[in-house]
């Protein structure tokens, strides 16, 4: 097995091969803390319109971290990017940073580039069309549709925005009754899966995020095997370094069965029992807040 120092040290095309070697990957990173992360890096700039200048640079950095995450081999994104819960943060919050957003993923120049450059299929998954219809906001379900169709043709990578894709059961009950009257059989899940995301994806082999210790809005697609990952700050500070380490843990540390404790040395037992006795009252997951923002224990 390759150590984690050789691994850092290779090059990007290298690692994507390691990472191809193991097969496709389905990778969830829902990308969050942005506006924090706007403050913190460009609070102080001046801009003639901070909304306009908040949305080119965040948009920026989402492009750079699928560029990255697409670059180091994994081929299929799954990025929560709205939830219903959003609604809760008032009409002016859904205006400028949840409408606008969504259209700017769809439509945006940069985004579009983005897409035809490195040949990503895009797609919109969740009950966005029921959620959002009679709203203001209906309107987005189309522009959704009109990027899924101007990306259909590209083969090389997957991009896959939810929207209101937090529970699945409704629309599995939908699609499986009416597949029952057309054609007589009960879907399996491949056609279910097929029917919620536009086309089929595996189970997820690993779930980015930031923040509190949650996962969240890819439904039917977690089995409880995935690979868990918090970064302590937001999501948009990932840089390459740590990307690596992250795919480095899940291709090699996480891979290793279980020890067979009779073979075990003399010297692994101690160092475990150092480490525990340790970290004994650590517990992964746990906060603190202070102004309104958790962070958590390390």
């Amino acid at each position: 097995m390759i150590e984690l120092n050789e691994f850092l040290k290779l090059s990007t095309e290298e690692v994507a091969r390691l990472v191809r070697e193991r097969g496709p990957k389905v990778c969830v990173f829902p990308i969050n803390g942005t506006r924090r992360w706007f403050v913190l890096e460009h609070g102080t700039e001046h801009f003639d319109n901070p909304y306009l200048a908040y949305m080119d640079i965040t948009g920026k950095e989402h492009i750079r971290l699928y560029k990255l995450l697409f670059d180091h081999g994994l081929d299929t994104l799954i990025n929560p990017v709205f939830g219903v819960e959003l609604f809760r943060r008032g009409d002016d919050y859904m205006k400028k940073i949840g409408a606008d957003g969504l259209e700017w993923l769809a439509s945006n120049p940069d985004f579009v580039n983005f897409y035809d450059e490195y040949q990503v299929r895009v797609r919109f998954y969740g009950d966005h069309r029921k959620v959002l219809r009679g709203t203001p906001y209906e309107y987005l379900s189309d522009r959704f549709d009109e990027a899924t169709r101007r990306t259909q043709h590209h083969n090389k990578y997957r991009l896959f925005f939810g929207v209101c894709g937090t529970d699945a059961t409704e629309s599995v009950a939908e699609f499986s009754v009416q597949h029952y009257k057309k054609t007589g059989n009960i879907p399996d899940r491949k056609a279910i899966v097929s029917a919620y995301y536009g086309e089929y994806v595996p189970l997820a082999d690993l779930f980015i995020s930031s923040d509190k210790f949650w996962v969240y809005d890819y439904p039917l697609l977690n089995s409880g095997e995935e690979n868990l990952y918090y970064m302590v700050a937001p999501s948009l500070y990932l840089i390459e370094k740590q990307l690596r380490q992250i795919l480095y843990d899940h291709l090699y540390a996480r891979q290793v069965d279980y020890p067979d404790y009779e073979r075990m040395s003399k010297d692994g037992f101690e160092h475990m029992r150092k480490f525990y006795k340790k970290n004994g009252e650590m517990t992964l997951g746990i906060g603190t807040l202070k102004d309104g923002i958790w962070y958590p224990q390390i």
